[in-house]
């Protein structure tokens, strides 16, 4: 292999590594520091915060999400499956197949164990 190919990825290896550290070092340089204690607070509406901001919430709402993640990650698939669908035959029917019937299988399991329940 040519060195210059070497050179070049060394070159830009620094200049990817640095320039996140000047461009942060230059912005603290040149920023203004306020201290003003509402800016400090976690709202700016200026209601003054009650309580504890650390919530619990019921694990049922993170399932929920990840459940709402997995089929609208299943359209990514599914789409371009279903715009190629003539050209690919039998055997990309039979994958999607078994795509979405592990997908309908996951579904009836969190229905079964009732994630699904929002309340």
């Amino acid at each position: 292999m040519d060195s210059q190919l070497w050179v070049d990825i060394l070159v830009f290896l620094i200049a990817g590594a640095t320039f996140p550290m000047v461009n942060v070092a230059v912005s603290r340089l040149l920023r203004r520091d306020w201290r003003d204690p509402a800016k400090l607070t976690t709202y700016e509406t200026g209601i003054r915060p009650y309580g504890d901001a650390r919530v619990r919430y019921s694990v049922h709402y993170y399932i929920f999400a990840l459940i709402f993640l997995v089929f609208d990650v299943e359209v990514v698939f599914l789409y371009p499956w279903a715009v190629r669908f003539s050209k690919l035959g039998a055997f990309a029917f039979v994958e999607m197949f078994i795509f979405i019937t592990m997908l309908v299988v996951g579904l009836v399991y969190a229905w079964k164990k009732k994630v699904l329940r929002w309340a």
